[in-house]
C-alpha cells in the first residue's frame, strides 16, 4: 500500500493571492527601482504600477512613499526583533517594511496585512517575517515621533546649514506637505473661505482632498504648486507682453505664472513627454506659450529675451517632503555632477538676455553647491552682470531675501502652517551695454 502524501500544490499565478496583495507587490517593486536602481518615485511607477488604476495605484505609491519616510525608523524596528541583521537588499527586510508601515504609518488591518506579506515572500523565511509581524502587533511597536533622516544628509545639511536646520528638516520630513495652489488671478474674498494664502494668488489647503474634484479645477484657473515654487515667476514681476524664456520649462507652473501675469512665454524642456503635460495645462488654464522641445545645451533662441528663467536641473533635495525617494537616492556625487551641469546651462542662459535684462536662476535644492556657489561662480566669470536684489515685499510670508538679495527657501519657514520646499533663487541683472 502506497501511503505516500500527494506533493502539494503551487501557486500557478497571483490570482490566488489574497485581495490586495497586487498593491503591495506593486509597492514592492518600486522600493526596489528606487532603492536598487535609483529611480525616482514617478519614473518608477509607471512600469512597478503597471495594470493598477485609481485607488489601487495610489495605495501602492502610498505605501512606497510611507516606507522611504519612515525607513530609518522601521528598520530600527526590524534589526531589534532579529538575532542577525537583514541584508539592505534581500527581500524579506523590503517586505517588512512595506508591511510595518502599513500597520505602523497608514493604519492598514493586521490581517490584511500579514495576509499579503506572506506571498511576497515565496521562498524566503516566510516564518521570519510571519513572527517579526506577529511580535510588532502583539508589543504593540510605535515609531518615533518624527521620522528620521538618512545619516548621510543629516551630516551633510548639518554642515551646511546648522543643527536647527536638520531639526525643521526632520520635523518636515515626517508627514506629507499640505495642498499649494497658485491662481492667474487673485480669487474673490468670499472664495476659498477655509484656506490659507501667504502671498498674493496663493491659497493653501489641508492634504488629503483629490485636485480633480476641488471647485474650479475643470475651469482652470488655478493649479498645484508650492507657494516656494512659485518665487522664481514671481521676482519677474508683470510681462507686460515682452518676451520671457522659461528654460525647463515643463510640467509648467512657472510658465501659467508668467502668462497669467502678461508675459510672452517661450517654453522650453527636453522631454516630450513632460511637454505634453506642460500643454495639458496650458490647454486647461486657458493661457498660452510658444512651447519648443529643444535640450538647451544645444538648443539656442533666434534672439535674445527681455528675462529668462532657469529652473535648473538638480539634485532636488528641497522636495524631499514631497518625493521621500530623494534621500535615498542622492549622494554627494550626483549633486557635484549636477553642479556642472547647472554652471554650463547657466552661462549658456546669460548669452540670452538682452542688454539690461533679468536672469532667474532656480533650484528645488537643499544644496549650496547648487545655489550661492552656482551665483559665486557666476559673477566671478561674467562681469558686469549682479545681483538685482529680491525685496521683502515681492516675497510670501516668513521668506525674506539674505543680505545679498539672493532667496533661500528651508525647512523651518512656516513651519506652524506646513512649511515650505527648499528652494534657492538669484535675479541677475544684464549688463546695459
Amino acid at each position: 500500500m502506497n501511503d505516500r502524501r500527494p506533493p502539494r500544490k503551487r501557486r500557478a499565478s497571483n490570482e490566488a493571492d489574497p485581495p490586495g496583495t497586487a498593491q503591495r507587490r506593486a509597492a514592492l517593486r518600486l522600493l526596489d527601482a528606487i532603492l536598487r536602481r535609483g529611480d525616482p518615485l514617478d519614473v518608477a511607477m509607471h512600469a512597478a504600477a503597471q495594470g493598477l488604476t485609481g485607488a489601487d495605484r495610489a495605495f501602492a505609491v502610498a505605501i512606497a512613499s510611507e516606507t522611504l519616510r519612515w525607513m530609518v525608523d522601521l528598520d530600527a524596528l526590524i534589526d531589534s526583533a532579529t538575532t542577525e541583521i537583514l541584508p539592505d537588499d534581500v527581500k524579506a527586510r523590503s517586505v517588512l517594511r512595506i508591511a510595518l508601515a502599513q500597520l505602523l504609518v497608514l493604519k492598514s488591518p493586521a490581517h490584511a496585512v500579514v495576509s499579503t506579506a506572506l506571498p511576497l515572500v515565496a521562498g524566503g523565511p516566510r516564518r521570519l517575517v510571519h513572527a517579526i509581524l506577529s511580535r510588532a502587533q502583539q508589543e504593540e511597536w510605535q515609531l518615533p515621533e518624527r521620522a528620521t533622516l538618512p545619516a548621510a544628509t543629516a551630516e551633510r545639511w548639518t554642515g551646511q546649514w546648522g543643527a536647527e536646520m536638520t531639526d525643521a528638516a526632520e520635523a518636515a520630513w515626517s508627514a506629507p506637505p499640505p495642498i499649494d495652489l497658485s491662481f492667474a488671478a487673485e480669487p474673490g474674498a468670499d472664495e476659498w473661505p477655509d484656506a490659507a494664502s501667504f502671498a498674493p494668488r496663493h491659497r493653501r489647503l489641508p492634504r488629503g482632498q483629490a485636485v480633480e474634484d476641488m471647485p474650479g479645477y475643470r475651469e482652470g484657473g488655478w493649479w498645484v504648486q508650492d507657494v516656494a515654487a512659485s518665487v522664481p515667476a514671481r521676482l519677474l514681476g508683470a510681462g507686460e507682453g515682452r518676451t520671457v524664456l522659461d528654460l525647463c520649462a515643463a510640467p509648467g507652473g512657472k510658465t501659467m505664472q508668467l502668462a497669467a501675469a502678461g508675459w510672452h512665454v517661450v517654453a522650453v524642456d527636453a522631454s516630450a513627454k513632460r511637454l505634453d503635460r506642460l500643454r495639458a495645462n496650458m490647454e486647461r488654464t486657458g493661457l498660452s506659450a510658444d512651447i519648443v522641445q529643444g535640450d538647451i545645451r544645444s538648443w539656442a533662441p533666434r534672439e535674445p529675451a527681455d528675462a529668462v528663467l532657469l529652473d535648473a536641473p538638480c539634485s532636488a533635495t528641497g522636495i524631499f517632503r514631497r518625493h521621500p525617494d530623494v534621500l535615498h537616492r542622492i549622494e554627494p556625487a550626483q549633486i557635484a555632477e549636477m553642479a556642472i551641469l547647472q554652471t554650463e546651462l547657466l552661462a549658456r542662459a546669460a548669452r540670452w538676455v538682452k542688454p539690461g535684462g533679468v536672469l532667474i536662476y532656480a533650484t528645488c535644492s537643499l544644496e549650496r553647491a547648487e545655489g550661492e556657489d552656482q551665483v559665486s561662480t557666476f559673477l566671478d566669470r561674467h562681469k558686469g552682470w549682479a545681483i538685482d536684489p529680491a525685496r521683502t515685499v515681492e516675497l510670501p510670508s516668513a521668506v525674506a531675501p539674505d543680505a545679498n538679495g539672493l532667496v533661500r527657501t528651508v525647512p523651518g519657514m512656516l513651519a506652524d502652517a506646513g512649511g515650505l520646499d527648499g528652494f534657492f533663487i538669484a535675479r541677475l541683472r544684464a549688463p546695459s551695454d
